[in-house]
């Protein structure tokens, strides 16, 4: 069955739709900005404003432009630390929870975290504001992240952009995310019992996950997946920012070995950038620092 979706978006969300699936960008109809086609939807960005999302799949690629009821919270007079409740899973403890960064940027790697977390590390974890991760700066990500290595169990992976453009070659984003979010699983298996509640921050279908990894040796099942899932489980909101501290520690050397400053996105400042890089250092080693298939690349002036 084939549903459409109508969204106004703002221009960030805009650009972050872009980033996220730019690698399945396709000849977009007229009047229209741009057109993606990933798995089982199009995306169509028209000039109006207006963001137009079709096929079978639709609602999943839709979700997190989606509007949410506001959660009503009860008052309460004890200190016990308040654990969201939008959905049934949001209190459920002890939880597995993994979320990637990265993917949407030109220059550096892609990084995932899978995190344990159980009731007993709920107050830590509020205390440092990690439920507010999408409001924190690089500066607060690079201050906290070591807190949460410390105290937490996790695998975090970090893919560098030549390993990165080595695997590419022969998978899409999505079968790159699932197999790193798979082996993140079994790493964290190794430090401790997985629970029976396991979630990822959903990046494409279920059944498409799961078709991604059929060739895998091994394979962590029974996981939930959901949209926006780092506002609603603590576990991904640890494994975001581990992620983003893990991105940012590699970025900080990339940008001390190659004595340059690195934009971070897929923009005008990236190609600048990436010019300088190739002027200096040839073209055959810019994918040490860049992602090779992003349509950055076709821009540079060899």
């Amino acid at each position: 069955m084939n549903n459409t979706i109508t969204l106004k978006l703002k221009s960030i969300q805009e650009e972050q739709l872009f980033k996220t699936f730019s690698e399945f960008q396709t000849t977009p109809p007229q009047y229209a900005k741009w057109q993606l086609k990933p798995e089982n939807c199009v995306i169509t960005c028209y000039i109006s404003g207006k963001t137009v999302f079709q096929g079978k799949d639709a609602n999943v690629y839709a979700a997190t432009f989606m509007e949410e009821p506001t959660t009503t919270q009860s008052t309460t007079t004890n200190h016990e630390p308040e654990v969201l409740t939008t959905t049934p899973f949001t209190s459920q403890y002890p939880q597995a929870g993994s979320d990637e960064v990265g993917t949407g940027d030109y220059f550096g790697p892609v990084c995932v975290c899978a995190s344990y977390v159980t009731k007993d590390d709920v107050d830590f974890l509020v205390k440092l504001g990690v439920r507010d991760s999408k409001q924190m700066s690089d500066a607060d990500m690079l201050k906290i992240g070591p807190l949460l290595m410390e105290r937490i169990p996790h695998s975090l992976l970090i893919v560098p952009p030549q390993k990165y453009n080595q695997v590419h070659e022969s998978n899409n984003l999505n079968a790159i995310k699932a197999k790193l979010h798979n082996q993140a699983y079994i790493n964290l298996a190794k430090k401790i019992e997985l629970p029976s509640f396991k979630v990822i921050d959903q990046f494409t279908p279920e059944t498409s996950y799961y078709r991604y990894l059929k060739n895998e040796p091994q394979l962590i099942r029974g996981i939930h997946f959901e949209t926006k899932a780092e506002d609603k489980y603590l576990s991904v909101a640890v494994g975001s920012i581990i992620s983003r501290y893990g991105f940012l520690k590699t970025w900080q050397e990339m940008e001390q070995k190659y004595n340059m400053t690195l934009p971070k996105g897929s923009g005008d400042k990236v190609d600048i950038v990436a010019q300088a890089f190739v002027e200096r250092y040839g073209f055959e080693r810019l994918g040490e620092i860049a992602k090779l298939h992003f349509k950055n690349t076709e821009k540079i002036r060899v």
